[in-house]
């Protein structure tokens, strides 16, 4: 029989499994405890629970952990790490401290499949999703250094780091709960932000599911002929169906979107740009981050200068739009947004 990942398994599914044991419910409570409270990682740790079980729990499953293969800390701060998966692949995660917060961004597949042109991921390709252990387990990992090395715990996660998230909805729902749970580590849904390149079927189920977290949409382009160039998801999710499904969602949850928005030089940065962008947050509430380009490898794109920047923002604030100009800390060891591209991945 094939062992399972008990990280990946609610706390349901864990009585569900330790009932076909013949063990009584207090018992799943003991190991779920141990799991996500006292936060360890082999069986023989649990101390308040029979040779027995721990010889039928080992029997059965596993800890499907990450592992840290290169940590880089940046001069403002951040620390990159690549984590090393059980099979041999590597994704990124990064550590933000600032001073009202501690924010870890995580991934959510070894690579990507949405090919955007001006991210470092994209030149990847995919390979596979992140079971729900190694999703949580990166935040484990990291929320541990944090309270080690900068005294404070992780208060804020976002589901920007490799991957887009809506392709793995299942586990990443799954993890949400997890880091949810009063009996695990409890954060408040308002604490964490999933950002997505609009992938309108699961925006609908996340609406139709009563999504309590933050959303954040990367739109990058208001008109869908040059989303489609910069973004090739928009040839499949174009901008009036990505705008309904997005007034849909308001409508479910009540939730104001984030509109992620990257300024590239000469491509998507001008007052027409900004004009359209305004139309097209018109049918819902929304905060627009725009975003310093952070340059790499993989990409001929160049940076807005300021001057561009501000007559950009300063269009939109005009407008009464809340605005907030994003810029990315990391850059200097390629941990910024756009820049995860895990080098040393799996050969």
């Amino acid at each position: 029989m094939q062992k399972k990942d008990i990280l990946s398994l609610s706390f349901d599914e864990l009585c569900k499994s330790l009932d076909e044991f013949g063990e009584k419910k207090f018992r799943a409570t003991q190991v779920y405890q141990w799991i996500w409270q006292k936060r360890v990682r082999s069986f023989e740790e649990m101390s308040n629970i029979s040779q027995g079980l721990r010889e039928k729990l080992s029997e059965n499953f596993f800890f499907q952990t990450v592992k840290i293969a290169k940590p880089q800390r940046s001069s403002d701060g951040s620390c990159k790490f690549a984590f090393a998966l059980n099979d041999g692949n590597v994704v990124e995660g990064v550590l933000i401290p600032a001073k009202d917060r501690m924010t870890a961004c995580i991934s959510t597949q070894v690579g990507c499949g949405m090919q955007c042109t001006f991210c470092a991921t994209a030149s990847l390709g995919f390979t596979r999703n992140l079971t729900v252990g190694e999703i949580t387990d990166q935040f484990f990992v990291m929320d541990k250094i944090a309270r080690e090395q900068e005294g404070k715990a992780i208060s804020n996660i976002v589901y920007m780091g490799m991957g887009e998230p809506l392709m793995n909805y299942s586990a990443v729902m799954d993890s949400i709960a997890c880091l949810t749970n009063p009996q695990t580590v409890g954060l408040a849904p308002s604490r964490i932000t999933l950002s997505t390149s609009g992938i309108i079927k699961n925006i609908i189920k996340l609406a139709d599911d009563k999504f309590a977290c933050n959303l954040a949409v990367s739109l990058h382009a208001p008109k869908d002929m040059l989303r489609s160039q910069i973004m090739p998801i928009n040839k499949t999710n174009p901008i009036a169906k990505l705008s309904d499904a997005l007034a849909y969602y308001h409508e479910k949850t009540g939730g104001r979107i984030t509109i992620e928005y990257l300024l590239l030089k000469g491509v998507n940065d001008s007052i027409q740009n900004a004009r359209d962008l305004a139309e097209f947050t018109k049918r819902f509430p929304v905060k627009i981050n725009v975003i310093e380009y952070n340059p790499h490898d993989a990409s001929s794109y160049k940076k807005s200068d300021r001057q561009t920047l501000d007559e950009f923002v300063g269009f939109l604030k005009k407008l009464n739009l809340i605005v907030n100009v994003r810029y990315s800390k990391g850059k200097d060891i390629a941990a910024a947004c756009g820049q995860l591209a895990a080098k040393n991945k799996k050969k």
